[in-house]
């Protein structure tokens, strides 16, 4: 995923699925400097994690 989608996807008011690895996760930041986001499980929200934005999947 590139990084001007997934901030497009933060700032979002609807919920869009994303995937990361298969799991259904949340993006909450988006450092585009780094290429990565920092994202957490839907069923696991103090699972939080930063991860490369190619990891990132949406359906």
């Amino acid at each position: 995923m590139n990084s001007q989608r997934a901030k497009e996807i933060v700032a979002s008011p609807t919920m869009v699925n994303v995937t990361c690895d298969g799991v259904p996760i949340y993006i909450q930041h988006v450092d585009e400097k780094n290429e990565t986001a920092r994202i957490y499980p839907l069923d696991e929200p103090e699972n939080e994690k930063n991860v490369a934005l190619s990891q990132l999947h949406e359906h």
